[in-house]
């Protein structure tokens, strides 16, 4: 089996999407499967393209015996509705001339949304390749962007709804992230085949026991602090500023510090914000690559994982939390719906507070700074609850399965 990867976002870029496709990739090489992948220069989330790639149209390596076939994309400064757009459609475009070139034919051609353009090149190249469309939904698009304010233009939100539909109609089969993602497509597309490809942790990278506190000591915090972290995009949809709040509210907990550790469109404003308010007790540090990522969350002590308070987000399931939960962190939990289900109510593997609400954050800050015996068997369960439900080798041969089933029937 040959299966074509196309995907905007790869390693070295670091995020959630990168991570998780590269793991799947990784899997299913190893499981016998011919993988290619064809994605853009590393830009994200810099908005610059890494030094190694600038001024090059088309760039093929190998990653962990991974063939991949790299295209330019326009990469603007702006991060206005035009700008990003010219951003999607400059892959869209040289992601197609690459794949036609480049890539030979193949039983599937996996494209992962947003954005949700590329899959205007994806249908095109599956075609052209005889492969099967996978459509892997991570986010959707365009609805997110409505609720969040980021698209507002009427006749771009009736074209991109109408796209959407095209694609999946077009799609062999549609893969979503969660379980709320698989439910509004399958709701909407009840004659088409929908399954939960959930994200998940590698156990073997993310063991508590290979990694020790160090980190917070080149910070400069003693262990005696009680570190509460917030490692990722430092985004819209995140609504950080309640961290900012809750920290402010509790500067008489002189043991209480908070690390946001990431970059994004919205850390030059917090770090503005941070500075009005005369906070002491909160360190901005900017991304770590893979490698030292388990020292940062080895580091801490409990992880803080805020989104703003929208419907969009009742179906989300940050990336964060199977890491943390791995590392037998326990969790503070500030999303409503499916991620509070199975990782408070499912697993009891922390504590939530109202999303937006900072008083509330504050308020199970204390209860987890004056319970630590509770956050240990906190950590405890959610490490169990991954391993059994969220192993990514488990995932990956599941998945495997299902796209055999699939050719076996066609």
């Amino acid at each position: 089996m040959k299966i074509i990867i196309l995907t905007q976002y790869f390693p070295p870029e670091i995020g959630a999407p990168q991570n998780r496709l590269f793991e799947l990739a990784i899997r299913l090489l190893k499981a016998g499967v011919e993988i290619e992948v064809l994605t853009a220069m590393p830009n994200y989330p810099d908005n610059e393209i890494h030094k190694a790639y600038k001024g090059k149209r088309y760039v093929f390596e190998t990653i962990d015996n991974i063939p991949i076939h790299r295209a330019w994309i326009y990469v603007p400064k702006s991060r206005n509705i035009f700008a990003r757009l010219l951003n999607y459609f400059s892959f869209v475009w040289t992601s197609y001339w690459v794949g036609r070139r480049k890539l030979g034919n193949a039983d599937y051609l996996m494209v992962e949304s947003p954005p949700l353009f590329l899959g205007m090149a994806a249908h095109r190249l599956a075609k052209r390749k005889k492969a099967k469309m996978i459509f892997n939904v991570s986010d959707l698009w365009p609805e997110s962007a409505e609720k969040l304010g980021l698209v507002t233009n009427k006749l771009l939100l009736r074209l991109t709804y109408k796209l959407e539909a095209r694609l999946y109609r077009k799609s062999t089969l549609i893969t979503g992230q969660t379980q709320g993602i698989v439910k509004s497509i399958s709701d909407r597309f009840p004659e088409k085949k929908v399954y939960w490809l959930p994200n998940g942790v590698d156990l073997s990278f993310y063991d508590s026991t290979h990694y020790d506190r160090s980190w917070r000591l080149q910070l400069g915090l003693p262990d005696t602090d009680f570190l509460f972290l917030y490692a990722g995009i430092i985004g819209h949809a995140q609504g950080l500023e309640i961290i900012l709040q809750a920290a402010e509210l509790l500067k008489d907990r002189p043991e209480l510090k908070f690390v946001l550790v990431g970059s994004g469109p919205e850390k030059a404003r917090l770090l503005e914000m941070s500075a009005s308010m005369g906070l002491n007790n909160v360190m901005f540090v900017d991304a770590v690559n893979k490698a030292t990522m388990p020292f940062v969350v080895a580091s801490s002590d409990v992880a803080i994982i805020p989104l703003k308070r929208l419907d969009i987000f009742k179906g989300a399931i940050p990336s964060k939390i199977f890491e943390n939960l791995a590392m037998k962190k326990p969790l503070l939990l500030g999303v409503e719906g499916e991620a509070k289900e199975l990782f408070i109510d499912n697993a009891n593997a922390g504590m939530a507070f109202e999303p937006e609400n900072a008083t509330d954050l504050a308020r199970v800050i204390v209860q987890m700074i004056e319970n630590p015996d509770q956050m240990k068997v906190y950590g405890n369960n959610g490490f169990q609850y991954v391993k059994q439900k969220f192993n990514r080798d488990v995932i990956a041969a599941e998945f495997l399965g299902l796209l055999k089933e699939i050719s076996a029937h066609e």
